[in-house]
This record gives structure tokens, C-alpha cells and sequence, in this order.
């Protein structure tokens, strides 16, 4: 049989990429042997390939119909409808578990530091370190998950996340909590990028994936939900125990989930690092085979470790930044950072950040949109509950009520979302979202001390929630679609740093503001401060996005490859 790239060239004597170096669009025949050909030769063009119009390819409307029919199907590694269900639910499963051990250990900590768990003056340890342990490791895990495949890694880290689950709800001292905390946040790193990894991988550019990372997108403010009702319940009750042991019941069961549902990807260990893309040349140098950079890996993850230890620690400190130990480790921190920065760009022969995503356009100002929102949103969701509980009077289940627009906003997102984001253009909707995260805290922050519900907080839910979400959906499936295959790891490794880093970052500069300002302003006062300190991370984030990010819609495509 004929195949089609000798049949596209028989029929046209004149190729519009003749000088690139690859082979022509493909014109398909109408029998499905030729059909199956012709989608496999689709399926391997390089990542800057874009489907040409109809006016200048014959077979646009034959190859753009069979490529969106394969994008609208079920994976072919995923056999049955309740293998892609559990597959779904066991990724998903790691965004709830890790919001869900964020929101809650607050509402339980006032419970363990009555029964002298943990101190007052310290308690922020024990809360802080399970976000840094996150933010310091997730590039290494998001490297582990690209070398021995994400499904290996997810079971591991679920079932490390199951067994210190359950040692924490076992502690009986500061010491022994701060480490189970430390390690429960190795465990949520492993499952975050690993499971984004596996999300990536498996689902094809177009609706199908949108529907599937709304979904993922959506878990987040459950979890949040999740983690609070649970605590207030076990808070309640004085068995702030059963929290922990709740998280590690349903680590449990998603590993049995994730076992047999979870599919396994094979991924080629090249690095296929460097794209080089203009108008005659799509030359892939495919570099030594994808390996461990473990000297960029400590020296970035000891970095960040010492810079957020010391933004955290300063507002706890007695002389605040004049103590010796936050200014120090401080100053290494930046001095290590700079180390880690010359080792990945002229050093490591695998760097754990790969040169060719730095170098794409409009990276560098998405990521640091990504920074300053995920920030915004661990300013939001921690302020927001003390806001409203200390200054509004409401008790922590009255708060949980409170949270309920996020939930079902959440969920009603995740389903328009999956219809519309091949439809909309990513840009319009990031900036209606920066528009969201700036009113959200701008309603806390102009709020009068008489504030209602109705006026006020449901309205700043109904647009968190709109940011949140959004935000997540589109920058997930931008990230994941433009990233090669063999480093979707890294792709869910970057998106869990940005919201954990930039969300301890952030929240460790919100309490130095509201430190500072408490003993002038007063407490109401200084909380609705840190609110104005987030919409200014809001409108900083919005601007950027604006003026220098252009993201298409997230519609039918050929994968980078």
C-alpha cells in the first residue's frame, strides 16, 4: 500500500515545507488502513508544528477530523470507563490530600496546643515546614517521575504518605510533629508532579484533557474544604488524632486505587532538550539519556529551604530580621541560589530545569504570574478563615459554610471548563481571573467591621474560586501540552512548585506585614492590610499576564513529542 506521504507528494508537486526539512501535511485515503497510517505519521511531528489552514493543505479537513475524533476518545492505555474513573480519581486524590493537610492543621492547632503538643510561641513550625518540604523537593521527585515513570513514584510517595499519616496522629511532642510533618510533605511531593505526569501523558490536547485537568483543578478547593471540616470536627471534639488518621485512611485507599488503575507509560530517556525552530531547520538534538542532576537538585532545594525558613521564621523571631540566624540563612540561601542557578545553566549536563523551557517565549512572565496568584491563594485561604472567624465571630463549622461557593463554584467550573477551553482563548480568560483574585481580597480588605456575609464574603468566595480555578485549568493543560513527553514530570513538578513555593513565599511576607502593623493598627486592621498586600500581588500578576503572555485555546493539537 501507498502511504500517504507518497500519496500527498504524487498529487502536488509543490510542498510549503520543503525547506523545513520535515516531511509534508499528510493527505489521507478514505479507507481506515490508510487512515490508521496516516494518524501514526501525525502523531510524531515536532512540537512546533501547528495543523496548516485549508487553504494550504488539501487533506486539513480528513487529518483534522480524525485527529479531534482520536482526542474526544478514551486513551488507548486506559481499557473501560472505570479504569480512566479510578485513574482520574487517584490523580485527583493528590490535590485533596495535599490541600487537605494544608487548610486543616490550622483549625486543629489551638486543640494541640491546649493538650501542649506544641507550644504556642512555635506552633508556626509544624504548620510552615509540610509546604517547604513540598517547594524543596518536588523538581528532584518531577525528575525521579521522568527517569523510572510516574506510576512507580505515585504508589511510592502514596504509600509514604499513608504511614506518616498515621505516625502523625501518633505524636506527642513538638519535635516528633515537626518531623512527621516534614515527612508527609516528601510524600506529597512525590505524588503531585508524578500524578500531573501521569495526567499529561496520557490524555491528548483537546477536550477530553480539558474536562479531565478541570477535574484535577476543582479537587483543590475540595480539598481545602475537606481539610477544614474534618478539622473543625476533630477540633471540636478534642481528637485532633483522627485528622491525621483520616488522611492516611484515604492514602490507603488510593493506593489501591492507583494500583490497578494507573496506567504504565513508557517514555523515551533522551533528553530532547534542544528545539531548534526557525523557517528552513525543526532539528531535534536528542542530547545523553535524561539523568539524576543531584547537585542541582540539593543545592536548589538547601536554598529554598533556608530563604522561606528565614522569611517565616522573621516574624517569629525575637528581633525580627536583626536576629543573627534569619539574616544569615538568609544571605546563604541567596549565595546557594546563585550557585544552583550557575550549575544549571553551565554545568550539569541533564540541568533538573531543562534550558529549552526557560528559553521559550512568555515562560518566564507565565511563571511568575503562577508565582504571585498561588500566592495570593495561600494568603486568601489562611487570612480569609481567621478574618471571619476572629473578626466576623464565626466558629470554625459556620466557617466551613462559609467556604461552600468555593466547593460548588469549583465543581461548576470544572464541567463549563471542559465544554469551553478549546473554545476561549487562554489569555481572555487568565485576565478575567486576575481580575478575580484582585476583588476576592479587596472585599476582605474594605469590609467595615459590620460586615455580612452576603455582602461581603459570598461574593469574595464566588471570585477566589473563578481565579483559583481558572488559573489552574489553563496554565495545567499550557504547561503539560507545551512540555515534551518525557519530561511531563518535570511539567507537574514546576506547577506544584509554583503553588507551594509561591505560596509559602508569599504567606511568610503576609505575616511580617501583619506583625509590623498589629501594634498600630490594631488586629482587624492589620489583617485587612495583608488583604491590600495580595491585591497588590493580584494586580502585579494581572499586568504581567497582560502585557507579555499570550496563551491560544486549548483546543485539538499535535503533542510535543
Amino acid at each position: 500500500m501507498e502511504s500517504p506521504i507518497a500519496a500527498s507528494s504524487a498529487k502536488s508537486s509543490f510542498d510549503p515545507m520543503s525547506n523545513t526539512g520535515i516531511s509534508s501535511p499528510v493527505s489521507l485515503a478514505s479507507s481506515a488502513s490508510t487512515d490508521f497510517i496516516a494518524f501514526k505519521e501525525y502523531s510524531f511531528r515536532p512540537p512546533s508544528w501547528h495543523l496548516l489552514n485549508k487553504d494550504t493543505n488539501p487533506a486539513y479537513d480528513v487529518d483534522h477530523y480524525i485527529l479531534q475524533s482520536s482526542n474526544q476518545n478514551r486513551p488507548e492505555n486506559l481499557e473501560s470507563f472505570w479504569q480512566e474513573f479510578g485513574f482520574v480519581f487517584s490523580v485527583s486524590m493528590s490535590q485533596i490530600l495535599t490541600e487537605y493537610l494544608v487548610s486543616g492543621f490550622t483549625v486543629i492547632l489551638p486543640s494541640m496546643v491546649r493538650q501542649s503538643v506544641v507550644t504556642e510561641a512555635s506552633s508556626i513550625w509544624p504548620a510552615a515546614v509540610f509546604p517547604l518540604a513540598i517547594a524543596s523537593t518536588t523538581l528532584i521527585f518531577g525528575r525521579l517521575a521522568d527517569i523510572y515513570g510516574g506510576r512507580s513514584i505515585y504508589l511510592y510517595g502514596f504509600v509514604w504518605l499513608a504511614v506518616w499519616s498515621a505516625i502523625t496522629g501518633f505524636s506527642n511532642n513538638e519535635v516528633m510533629m515537626t518531623i512527621s510533618r516534614i515527612m508527609q510533605g516528601i510524600g506529597a511531593s512525590a505524588i503531585l508532579p508524578s500524578g500531573l505526569m501521569l495526567m499529561g501523558a496520557t490524555y491528548r490536547p483537546g477536550p477530553r484533557k480539558n474536562m479531565a485537568f478541570c477535574i484535577f483543578g476543582a479537587c483543590g478547593p475540595f480539598g481545602f474544604f475537606l481539610g477544614i471540616f474534618v478539622a473543625g470536627i476533630a477540633g471540636f471534639t478534642t481528637q485532633w488524632r483522627y485528622y491525621f488518621w483520616v488522611a492516611g485512611a484515604l492514602s490507603a485507599c488510593t493506593t489501591i486505587v492507583a494500583f490497578y488503575s494507573l496506567p504504565n507509560i513508557e517514555l523515551p530517556r533522551r533528553q530532547h532538550d534542544v528545539w531548534y525552530s526557525s523557517p528552513r531547520r525543526h532539528v531535534l538534538d536528542e542530547g545523553k539519556a535524561i539523568q539524576m542532576d543531584w547537585a542541582g537538585g540539593l543545592l536548589l532545594g538547601i536554598s529554598i529551604s533556608l530563604i522561606l525558613f528565614s522569611l517565616i521564621g522573621s516574624s517569629q523571631a525575637p528581633q525580627g530580621w536583626k536576629t543573627p540566624y534569619i539574616y544569615a540563612c538568609f544571605t546563604v540561601g541567596l549565595v546557594l541560589m546563585l550557585v544552583a542557578i550557575c550549575v544549571e545553566k553551565y554545568i550539569a549536563t541533564c540541568p533538573l530545569i531543562p534550558h529549552s523551557f526557560v528559553a521559550k517565549a512568555q515562560i518566564p512572565a507565565l511563571l511568575t504570574s503562577l508565582f504571585l496568584f498561588y500566592g495570593c491563594l495561600g494568603i486568601f485561604l489562611l487570612h480569609a478563615s481567621q478574618y471571619m472567624e476572629q473578626s466576623m465571630g464565626a466558629n470554625p463549622l459556620q466557617v466551613v459554610a462559609w467556604y461552600t461557593p468555593m466547593i460548588v463554584g469549583g465543581c461548576i467550573i470544572s464541567i463549563f471548563g471542559g465544554y469551553v477551553l478549546h473554545l476561549v482563548s487562554g489569555t481572555l480568560l487568565l485576565v478575567i481571573a486576575g481580575f478575580s483574585w484582585t476583588i476576592a481580597p479587596l472585599l476582605f480588605a474594605i469590609a467595615p467591621q459590620d460586615a455580612t456575609y452576603w455582602k461581603y464574603v459570598f461574593p469574595s468566595m464566588v471570585c477566589a474560586t473563578f481565579g483559583i480555578d481558572v488559573t489552574f485549568n489553563v496554565c495545567n493543560i499550557h504547561i503539560t501540552t507545551n512540555t515534551s513527553k518525557n519530561q511531563q514530570g518535570f511539567a507537574g513538578a514546576i506547577i506544584a512548585f509554583l503553588l507551594h513555593c509561591g505560596g509559602t513565599t508569599c504567606l511568610a511576607l503576609a505575616d511580617i506585614v501583619k506583625r509590623e502593623s498589629q501594634h498600630i493598627l490594631g488586629y482587624r486592621k492589620s489583617c485587612q492590610a495583608v488583604f491590600w498586600l495580595e491585591v497588590g500581588f493580584a494586580i502585579t500578576a494581572t499586568l504581567i499576564l497582560i502585557a507579555f503572555v499570550r496563551v491560544g485555546e486549548a483546543k485539538n493539537d499535535s503533542r510535543v513529542k
